[in-house]
Order: C-alpha cells, then sequence, then structure tokens
C-alpha cells in the first residue's frame, strides 16, 4: 500500500476517486441507517413509552453511530479498486475496528440491561432493601461483564494476527507455571477480587446501607471489585479495600430494615417529677414527624451519688431520623425543665452544723 502511494500519478485518480467516493457512500448509507432506526425508535417512544426503549435510545446511540457506518464500509470493501496487498491490509484495520466498537455495543447492552432495572426498581422510598441488595449484585455483575468484554476483544484482535497466535500456541504449555507465578505475585489482589463475588452475594452490606467502620458513620455509596467508598457524615470519602469487610467486624444499621431506636439521656437532681417528664415526653413525640410511633419510653436508669439517670428511649424510621429525633427530645425535655423544674437541676447539697454561719462557711 505505501508503495502503491509512493507510484501514485494521473492514471491512478479516477481509481482514488472511486475508492472515495464508495468509502464515503458506505459511510452515509450507515449514517443514514443509524438515523431511521432511532428515528422509528424515538418515534415509537414517543406514543408508546417503554423504559427498554428509552434505555436503548440513551444507552446504544454512539455505539451504533460508529457500527453502522463500519459494517456498511465492511459490505462495501469488494468494491474498492484496491491491489490484493492493499485489500488485506484495509480488511485487517476494517476487522479491529469492528471488533473494537461491536465490544462498546456489547457494553452498550450492559448499560441497557442496568439502566432498565434501575428505572423499574427505584432506591427513593422509604423502604428499599430489595432494591439496595439488587443493585449492589448488579453493579458487581455489570463490571466483571464489561472485563470480560474488553479481554474477549483484545484476544480477538490480537489472535488476528499470525505471528500472535502462533506465539499464544506456545504460551499455552506455560500457562499453568505462570498461573502459579502471577497468583503468588497478586495475593492481595485476587483476594480482593473473591471478596468481591462473596460481598455481592452474601451482602453483608449493599449500597446506600448505614454503616459504622473504624469509628466513623456513613453510607456505602460505591462499592467497586478491590474497594467500598463510604460517604461519611461530614461529605469526606473513606475508601476501604472490600477485603475489610470479609475480616473484620463492623456495624450495619440498615442490615435487615432502616427502623431504629435512639436514646436521649438526662441527669438531673433526685426530686425530679419522672411521671411528669414522662406526660412531657409522650407530648413531643406526638408533634414531630420524626417518630414514627413505635417505642416512645422513659425510665430511670441509673442512680448515682447526685443525680438521677433518665433515659428516653424514641424510635424512627431511619437513621437520620434518629438522630435529629434525638436532638428534638433532648433540647424539649431540658427546656422543660428549665421552666417548670428548675429546682430539678443537678444540685450539690452541703449540710451545715446547726448555729454555723453560712456566710463563715
Amino acid at each position: 500500500m505505501i508503495e502503491e502511494i509512493k507510484h501514485f500519478t494521473l492514471d491512478h485518480f479516477p481509481h482514488f476517486l472511486q475508492g472515495a467516493g464508495v468509502i464515503a457512500g458506505a459511510i452515509m448509507v450507515g449514517i443514514i441507517i443509524k438515523w431511521l432506526i432511532f428515528k422509528v425508535l424515538s418515534t415509537y417512544q414517543h406514543w408508546f413509552p417503554h423504559v427498554w426503549v428509552e434505555a436503548i435510545l440513551r444507552k446504544l446511540s454512539k455505539p451504533v453511530s460508529y457500527l453502522m457506518p463500519l459494517l456498511a464500509l465492511g459490505a462495501a470493501l469488494p468494491l474498492l479498486p484496491l491491489t490484493p496487498e492493499a485489500r488485506e491490509v484495509f480488511r485487517r484495520v476494517m476487522e479491529i475496528s469492528l471488533t473494537v466498537v461491536f465490544a462498546w455495543f456489547l457494553i452498550g447492552w450492559v448499560n441497557v440491561v442496568q439502566y432498565q432495572i434501575r428505572k423499574k426498581h427505584q432506591l427513593d422510598k422509604a423502604d428499599n432493601i430489595k432494591e439496595r441488595r439488587l443493585f449492589t449484585q448488579l453493579q458487581f455483575i455489570r463490571r466483571m461483564a464489561i472485563i470480560l468484554i474488553v479481554f474477549l476483544a483484545a484476544c480477538l484482535i490480537l489472535m488476528s494476527f499470525p505471528t500472535v497466535r502462533k506465539i499464544g500456541t506456545g504460551l499455552v504449555t506455560s500457562a499453568g507455571i505462570a498461573g502459579v507465578i502471577l497468583g503468588f505475585a497478586a495475593q492481595k489482589s485476587l483476594g480482593n477480587l473473591l471478596a468481591g463475588f462473596q460481598l455481592a452475594f452474601t451482602q453483608p452490606m449493599r449500597l446506600d446501607d448505614v454503616l459504622v467502620v473504624e469509628n466513623e458513620w456513613g453510607r456505602v455509596e460505591e462499592i467497586t471489585l478491590t474497594y467500598v467508598v463510604m460517604r461519611l457524615w461530614d461529605q469526606r470519602r473513606l475508601v476501604l479495600p472490600i477485603n475489610y469487610f470479609i475480616e473484620k467486624p463492623f456495624q450495619n444499621w440498615t442490615r435487615t430494615n432502616a427502623e431504629l431506636l435512639g436514646t436521649v439521656f438526662l441527669y438531673l437532681d433526685y426530686t425530679a417529677p419522672i411521671e411528669a417528664l414522662r406526660e412531657e415526653l409522650t407530648r413531643i413525640l406526638k408533634e414531630t414527624h420524626l417518630w414514627d410511633g413505635r417505642v416512645g419510653i422513659l425510665q430511670v436508669t441509673d442512680s448515682k451519688e447526685r443525680t438521677l439517670e433518665l433515659r428516653a428511649l424514641v424510635s424512627a424510621r431511619d437513621s437520620g431520623s434518629a438522630y435529629d429525633l434525638r436532638c428534638f427530645v433532648r433540647e424539649k425535655l431540658v427546656d422543660f425543665v428549665q421552666k417548670n423544674y428548675p429546682e430539678c437541676l443537678p444540685l450539690n447539697r452541703t449540710i451545715l452544723p446547726a448555729g454555723t454561719d453560712p456566710a463563715v462557711a
């Protein structure tokens, strides 16, 4: 092909124009076919909305924009006025390009399936445990599928070269030894990968679960093949290796459901009116939407040297509401005591012998 370019003369100009016309025409045909397909799908979606059609329009438009012209160009290859050597080079380039674009097309279908499932199962509802379980598995399977598609595409491209194919035949005999060596060299990486499989299907945690890890409170934001990202309460991100959650204990506040109990402690004088505080707690809980109505009790849980320990136990639909409810109840109970029973706030009592002047003491 390079030699042909070097010896290009005016006699070759008609062949050049013919080849350029065939290439341009094939690309144009592919673009038109793609436009017609998506125009029909867009019209159908307008009149008969369907989540699958919406997913195809969103996720497959770009891959098909390259796939259709390449297919049309491959079909027009016999019409190009090329020598056998140049035709073989052009065919090889077309095969590699089609393999890459087709792999992109398959990845697009993986994204279509993910989009359809995410549309059908929404996370933004109160009881979303099934959805979070599904999305955790879906995310892991999607990444594995993409890795497999890319790996197979790379293998097909490499094996299309005769030299590489011959080398590959020889490498098969030493694959066992290489696998053992790589296994020892990548023990941690393989351990993380296997931990990822275990995590995706046994699911000690899921996407959007509320965890307490390393004394940090946050939600699971992302689960990859090798690490987990937690979004902490103050918007920091805590990144942990995925096998951490297999080997070490952690708290999962939303393992079976999101409901949670919260505690509020008060330390008051022994003269505090317990029944009045119980009635006030009931009134406080009824006036806030943060309380889910399950649990709302006040008990004396300890009697210390100078104070009583009072614990209010309240329930909420999720951890965020439980935290806000605890703060709300604490503020209201303290305010109630300050306004109505200020003498019940913690006091230090001193008993003086009879006849002792308090000013002197």
